[in-house]
């Protein structure tokens, strides 16, 4: 029987819903129409003097080319990371559950980059491919392959792909454990009498009891990749060699509090806004087809 939960007084369902409700009109309804409404004005650089000037901001975003070419950029970038992100903790999970010994000191080994800070992940991995005293540049350099990321923009891409998805990995692998454990261990011995190999029965039940899971995490890293990458691309390439790396939530970082330009900057984050909700309703409308509850 379906149990539910009757409230005798009108008003508490409500002052219940109140705290949530609060802080999800501040820090999200409130700054999405304040950017909204700067993207129709154009300020200067102190916001002494305001203009309204309609959808102009807009449209010179949009004959903007180095804009633009952030698109193909922030495509990309975050088809990179959600893809290698998903599939790295993925293979990880797998292996740590079928671990038998040490379990929790490898799980815990894994867990540890989600408690590093973006911004610190960006400067670690930065050490780390520095041309002249990173030691992995030095392993590279040692083999033959001349690696620096200040020149070369796909050494630069593949360092912020690299530092985004070891950010991330640790958040997508506790999902995935959870959802392997809470597969039924009948089903896979089952399969292992009927003489399916590992793999057969990772492709054949594992992985399509996982698909709650995996659709879930990919809504999820393509807002990580879209919003939460900022501080990585900040500490370590500031967007270069040139604009090589400027995702487009960087660009409006730069364009507002570098450039000083208010207007356009709002519009660049109500375009990234309604980017995100466009994708997340397409996954939700197709993707989701494809998942078994």
């Amino acid at each position: 029987m379906e149990k539910r939960v009757v409230f005798k007084s009108t008003w508490l369902p409500w002052v219940l819903l109140a705290p949530q409700v609060a802080v999800i009109a501040v820090f999200f309804f409130w700054p999405a129409a304040q950017a909204l409404l700067q993207s129709l004005q154009q300020a200067d650089a102190f916001g002494t003097s305001v203009e309204w000037v309609g959808l102009d901001n807009f449209r010179a975003l949009f004959n903007d080319e180095s804009y633009l070419a952030s698109f193909q950029i922030t495509a990309v970038f975050s088809l990179l990371v959600a893809t290698l992100g998903i599939s790295l903790s993925l293979l990880l999970a797998v292996f740590a559950d079928r671990i038998v010994r040490g379990t929790t000191f490898y799980r815990t080994l894994l867990i540890w980059p989600y408690a590093v800070a973006p911004a610190v992940a960006g400067v670690l991995w930065l050490f780390m491919f520095a041309p002249s005293i990173g030691i992995v540049s030095y392993a590279l350099n040692a083999i033959g392959f001349q690696w620096n990321h200040l020149l070369d923009s796909d050494h630069a891409m593949a360092l912020i792909v690299a530092a985004a998805v070891w950010k991330q990995i640790s958040y997508n692998f506790l999902f995935f454990v959870a959802g392997l454990q809470s597969i039924p261990k009948s089903l896979i011995e089952a399969a292992a009498i009927d003489g399916a190999r590992p793999w057969r029965r990772f492709w054949t039940i594992q992985f399509p009891l996982l698909s709650p899971t995996t659709f879930f995490l990919l809504v999820i890293n393509v807002v990580y990749a879209f919003f939460e990458t900022f501080a990585i691309v900040d500490a370590s390439t500031q967007g270069g060699p040139g604009r090589d790396t400027a995702i487009l939530v960087y660009k409006v970082y730069y364009d507002g509090f570098k450039a000083m330009d208010l207007g356009g900057s709002a519009a660049q984050s109500v375009v990234l806004m309604v980017i995100v909700v466009a994708l997340t309703v397409v996954q939700f409308r197709f993707v989701e087809k494809k998942v078994n509850y």
